[in-house]
């Protein structure tokens, strides 16, 4: 009986880790004030902001949810770099853009951000400008070095397209 109980208790330890390392999310909480989030990643040190513009019926976006978004090389690479959000470009729902605007998320996606196809991925200085930004389905490898060609800036010196390339 006690092995029995012993069993269990381990076999409940190993449920509960399995289901909390599948929940970590890649993306933060926050209040739909992104002056604010500035703020925070600044104050947390980190090179900027990731914005994932995405429509809940997107294929691509669910596709990029469970494929980059859920694996550990991904998640550590942006939390220690970034402060990540995702957008709705859909929602009406209200937040502050980096000026201190307030407006509907459909509208900071679509006409301050030119988003039309989903997912696109986007890429926000310390100052709340957008200086990387990619349109559909990215794997993870690529998915990084797109996150890596951000954080070293070489967005300045050359294309996404150059970079990969001297990146294979």
């Amino acid at each position: 009986m006690i092995k029995k109980i012993i069993h269990l208790i381990f076999f409940l330890a190993f449920c509960t880790l399995s289901f909390a390392e599948d929940n970590v999310s890649l993306f933060d909480q926050h209040f739909n004030d992104y002056s604010e989030n500035l703020e925070d990643a600044i104050d947390a040190e980190k090179k900027g902001l990731f914005v994932f513009f995405h429509m809940e019926e997107c294929p691509f976006c669910q596709k990029m949810r469970r494929n980059v978004f859920t694996k550990k090389p991904v998640i550590d690479y942006f939390r220690e770099h970034f402060l990540n959000f995702e957008i709705d470009v859909e929602s009406s729902v209200m937040l502050t853009d980096f000026k201190g605007n307030t407006i509907e998320e459909k509208i900071f996606a679509q006409r301050h951000n030119l988003v039309g196809a989903t997912p696109v991925l986007a890429f926000f200085d310390l100052n709340g400008k957008r200086v990387v930004r990619r349109t559909g389905f990215t794997n993870q490898k690529d998915f990084l070095l797109l996150a890596n060609y951000f954080v070293e800036k070489a967005y300045k010196e050359e294309s996404f397209a150059r970079y990969k390339r001297k990146h294979k």
